[in-house]
């Protein structure tokens, strides 16, 4: 199994259970991996062989950027699925990291995340 992995986006949303999450927004930072076969992509060189990782990128920003949800692990998992079916022909799972790196809670940590994987991964 091959993987693309698109690293560290960063992105502006709206998502939380918070009132001040909904109302003041805050940084998003997605990695996704997605689980396909590479092998004719790199032996042809042609874009249309493998997924366009810039089309990745935009619907993760759709929904990153998009209507708000309570919680990470419901954006996680609209992205995992958007990106299963857009894709079904290419991509057989999908790894999605999203972390909030600034959560409105009292303490001291780096971040608060969630990892999902959907689909075949291995």
């Amino acid at each position: 199994m091959d993987y693309i992995h698109l690293n560290e986006m960063e992105f502006y949303g709206y998502h939380g259970a918070l009132p001040e999450e909904t109302k003041l927004g805050q940084r998003f930072r997605a990695t996704v991996s997605l689980a396909t076969n590479l092998e004719e992509a790199g032996k042809t060189d042609d874009l249309d062989k493998t997924v366009n990782y810039a089309e990745v990128y935009e619907l993760c920003k759709e929904i990153i950027e998009g209507a708000p949800k309570k919680l990470i692990e419901a954006v996680a998992e609209k992205i995992a699925g958007d990106l299963l079916s857009r894709y079904s022909t290419k991509v057989t799972g999908v790894r999605v990291v999203l972390i909030k790196p600034d959560p409105p809670i009292a303490g001291h940590y780096i971040s608060v995340s969630v990892d999902i994987t959907r689909g075949d991964f291995k």
